[in-house]
C-alpha cells in the first residue's frame, strides 16, 4: 500500500512538472486517492516536536574529549570544536566536528533526525578515519534530555561486526554530553569515549 501511494505521488509530481513545462499555470486536479496519498505524505514529511527537541543541540561548541582504549586503562584527553545547525527545513541536525585522535587531525560529520514514519530517532556518522558510514537508531525520553542510540559497526581489527551504543544527555542550555560504549575483550560493553560540549 505504501509503495502504491509513493508511485501515485511520484506520478503526480511528474505530471505537475509536465504541465508547467507546457505553459500551464496549475496541474490538473488530483483525484481523491491522489489527494489522500499527498496528505499522508505531507504528514510524515512535516517536522514535529521531536525535531524541535533536536534544535537544542544546534550551536557552536568547544568539546572536551576523554577516551579509554580498554576497560580500566588510563584515559587520554583532547580538545575539539563542533558546529551544529538544523538543515533541510528543521528536519535534521548537521554536526561538524574537528579535533584530534591518537595525535592525528580528526574530523567528522553527522546527521541526526527523527523518522516520523518509523517513529524513531536516526543518525549517521562519517569521518576521515574510515570509508564507512555508521548508522544508528534510538529513542529519547519524553523531555528529550536523554537519548540512547544503537548501531552495528565493522571492527577492522577483529573482522567482526559489533554493536555500539551511544547516550546523549542535555545537561542545561549550555552543555550536553555524548558517551560511546563499545564491547571490551570479554564481550561486555565499556565506556570508550565521553565528549562534553560547552556552548561558546
Amino acid at each position: 500500500m505504501r509503495n502504491r501511494k509513493l508511485v501515485l505521488i511520484v506520478a503526480l509530481l511528474v505530471a505537475a512538472v509536465a504541465f508547467v513545462a507546457e505553459g500551464q499555470q496549475e496541474p490538473q486536479k488530483m483525484s481523491a486517492e491522489q489527494q489522500a496519498a499527498m496528505d499522508e505524505w505531507m504528514k510524515v514529511a512535516t517536522p514535529g516536536q521531536p525535531h524541535k527537541m533536536l534544535e537544542r543541540l544546534a550551536g557552536s561548541y568547544t568539546v572536551a574529549v576523554t577516551q579509554w582504549e580498554q576497560p580500566g586503562a588510563p584515559p587520554s584527553k583532547s580538545a575539539g570544536s563542533s558546529e551544529s545547525r538544523m538543515v533541510l527545513g528543521g528536519r535534521f541536525v548537521h554536526d561538524s566536528f574537528k579535533g584530534e585522535f591518537m595525535g592525528m587531525p580528526f574530523e567528522g560529520i553527522g546527521y541526526t533526525g527523527y523518522d516520523n514514519y518509523k517513529k524513531q530517532y536516526v543518525s549517521v556518522w562519517m569521518d576521515n578515519f574510515g570509508t564507512m558510514m555508521m548508522t544508528m537508531k534510538g529513542t529519547c525520553d519524553a523531555a528529550g534530555t536523554t537519548c540512547e542510540f544503537k548501531g552495528d559497526m565493522d571492527d577492522i581489527m577483529t573482522k567482526k561486526t559489533v554493536t555500539m551504543r551511544s547516550v546523549t544527555k542535555v545537561v542545561d542550555a549550555r552543555t550536553h554530553t555524548f558517551e560511546m560504549y563499545y564491547p571490551g575483550p570479554d564481550g561486555k560493553e565499556f565506556k570508550m569515549m565521553e565528549m562534553v560540549y560547552t556552548r561558546k
